[in-house]
Order: structure tokens, then sequence, then C-alpha cells
């Protein structure tokens, strides 16, 4: 990085259950929560904002351009750009880089990023509806599927990766279940200590009588069920060893960060949390796109010329238990440093929204521990991964 960019205002919505608290709020509402909470806690007026950068994936029902519809109704002016971002589950950490990139070339000054998905709202698909079906038959596609969880190469789901991975490296059953149940138990110790309360912004939802109901807390670790956990059937295949409690749950959720000069931070007084050392991007084999983050994250601290000894904390997306049980295999990370409030397997995994809900838990998981170094980092469906490096300021 060739000039500092700085963070702030690192904000997320809690993370709802599948059909659960956000099942009737869209993914642009939840945006809206995370953008203005980010640039609220930046003590960034919107009016201060040249563009806004959301990743999102199940767009279907969403109608045109969802960082446009966020930007607008956060408050940010209509002169300033919009983009929405699909890079799968890399989608929020790219609008970060994305934003990143703006700032250091001097484009920008102020950029939100994030990111914002609501799963349990994407449609169903009539592919053939708008020609006619003629005769016979017809299918019904389910879009989180067909746009989301399915390999775009072979048409099998990546949960069958998932379990590639976990025969390729080693990793029994049991293993992958006693790293997923570790995850829950931090994710509900953090909760309970209020560590989660720092970064999330709640949700209020308005019933059709117009009472509120205050949404402030994250669904899915409340599920959590230890006697039946090791009970669970594999997921994808009958000799797999993925399932529905080892690998990462079908979410709703958004957040957002600000992305600023050290020029403009100190000009808008600022409340500025961390600094973005680096970042990396890796792509290999759709097949194995489990195990990208490996080399993500051995190019990113190539790059940043830090060792994984100096590292204070990693957040590593657990889309499946083997993707962070992998990279703390091949890299020799502590298990103690990697997702010490919990990951995606319990916390949830709003696809479009997790790359940036990451950097966001990173930053308070930081400032919790009083450490300064940390390291986020995703793989993506279709063999690809991305990696970030920040430091606290």
């Amino acid at each position: 990085m060739l000039r500092d960019v700085l963070i702030a205002g690192s904000a997320r919505t809690p993370v709802g259950s599948f059909g659960s608290a956000f099942a009737n709020v869209s993914a642009v509402d939840l945006g809206k929560v995370a953008v203005k909470a980010s640039l609220d806690r930046a003590g960034v007026p919107a009016s201060e904002v040249e563009d806004v950068l959301i990743g999102n994936i199940l767009s279907g029902s969403l109608k045109p351009n969802a960082a446009r519809q966020i930007a607008v109704g956060a408050g940010v002016p209509v002169s300033a750009n919009a983009t929405t971002v699909n890079n799968l589950c890399g989608s929020g950490m790219k609008t970060i880089m994305m934003a990143a990139q703006a700032v250091q070339s001097g484009d920008c000054g102020v950029v939100v990023a994030g990111g914002a998905e609501n799963m349990s709202r994407a449609p169903y698909l009539l592919e053939h509806a708008r020609d006619g079906y003629r005769l016979g038959n017809g299918e019904v596609y389910d879009s989180m599927l067909r746009d989301a969880l399915i390999d775009a190469f072979d048409g099998s789901h990546m949960g069958l990766c998932g379990d590639k991975a976990a025969e390729k490296r080693g990793f029994s059953r049991e293993e992958q279940d006693d790293y997923a149940i570790s995850s829950y138990k931090r994710a509900l110790a953090a909760t309970e200590a209020g560590e989660f309360a720092s970064e999330i912004a709640p949700v209020e939802i308005a019933d059709r009588k117009g009472r509120i109901t205050v949404v402030d807390t994250d669904e899915e670790p409340q599920r959590f069920n230890e006697g039946k956990f090791r009970a669970l059937r594999p997921a994808f295949s009958k000799e797999g060893t993925v399932t529905a409690g080892n690998a990462s749950s079908i979410n709703d959720g958004a957040a957002a960060v600000v992305i600023l000069s050290p020029e403009k931070a100190e000009e808008l007084n600022a409340k500025v949390e961390a600094k973005i050392v680096g970042y990396a991007q890796h792509a290999d084999d759709p097949e194995w796109f489990t195990l990208a983050p490996i080399g993500a994250l051995k190019k990113l601290l190539e790059k940043i010329d830090w060792d994984v000894g100096e590292v204070d904390l990693f957040e590593i997306n657990e889309a499946f238990s083997v993707v962070p049980m992998a990279a703390i295999q091949e890299l020799g990370i502590p298990r103690e440093k990697v997702n010490v409030h919990g990951g995606a397997v319990c916390i949830g995994h709003p696809i479009g929204a997790s790359g940036t809900r990451i950097v966001v838990t990173l930053i308070h998981a930081l400032q919790e521990a009083g450490k300064k170094k940390g390291i986020a980092s995703l793989c993506i469906g279709g063999g690809q991964a991305v990696a970030m490096a920040i430091e606290l300021v």
C-alpha cells in the first residue's frame, strides 16, 4: 500500500436465521441500517460520501442496483455514485478493496463499503415463462441455489467441495464437529458477555399494526443444541462428513464500513478504528475453492512482510469448518487466534455481507482483546479467495 487507507465506523446488523426475524425485511433495508450506523459511528456526515459499494448476490427481487437504493435510503447525496458488487462470498470484502483503491488513487476521499443479503427472500425462477412452456411439465428453480450455492462449472452443490476438501486434508467428521462446537461456544460466550454489542446496529421491524420489534442479537447461536449436533446426518453425500452443523447456515444481514483518506479523516475529525495494511486475492481450480484461502493468506503475508506469529487475530470465514481448519493446518496458525468470537458456522453466513461482516468483527475483537494486527479471509465459490490485513490505530 503506497498511501494509508483508513477504516472508520465499522457496523453490522444482527444476523438473522433463515425465514426468521428478517424474513420480511429486504436486503436493501438491512443495508440502510448498516450504512447509517457506520456513518454515525464514524462521525462522518452522509453529505461527504462520494461513492457507495455494496456486495449483494441474490438480487432477483431487489429492483435495480441495490447499492444505489441503500445509498439514497441512508441519506447519502444523490450526487454520490453507487455500485452493487457480486463476487459471491467475497463480495463484502471486495467492496472494501475497491474502496481502498479509490481512496489510494485519489479518486475519492470518502467511500462506504459493505454488503447486504437476505437469503430468506431469494425468489424462485420460472426459466421458460417468458416464451411459454407450450406443452408438458416445467421446472421451478431456486435462485439461492442456482445463483449462489451451486458450482457454476459442474452443477454440484458447493457442500460436496467441502466433503472433498475434508477428505483431502484428512479431517474426520468428529474433528469437524469439534471445531464447529467450539465455534458455537465462542459465539454464545461472546453474546452473553456483550462482546458483539459494540459492532451490532439493532434493526427495528414494524408489524402491520405499527408495533416495533427490535432485533439486536444474532439468532443462529441461540439454536445450538449440542446433544443433537453429532447425530446430524451428512448433508451432501452419504459418506460425507459435512453436516448442517459443521457448515455455515443460510442467513440474512448487512455490514458496512467507512473507508477514507488520512486527510479526510483529519478534516472531518472521523473516529478512525484501523488502517488497511494490504490485501490479496487467489484463484485455483473451482473444485478446491474451500482451500483457496490458504493461497490468499500466503500471498498476503508475503506481500506485507508479516509472519503468522505476529498476527494477533484471524477471521477466516467458516463457509464450512474445513475452511479455517485447513488454513490452520497449512499455515500453523494457533487455533486460539482464529475466530475468537465464533464464525459463520454459528453466527451465520449472509453471503453478500459476510466479507464486510468478518472485517467488522475482527476490528471489534481486536479492540476487546487490546490487540492490534488482524487478518480476515474468505473462500469464494468458483475457486477463489480474498484476504485483508488491518492494524488498529
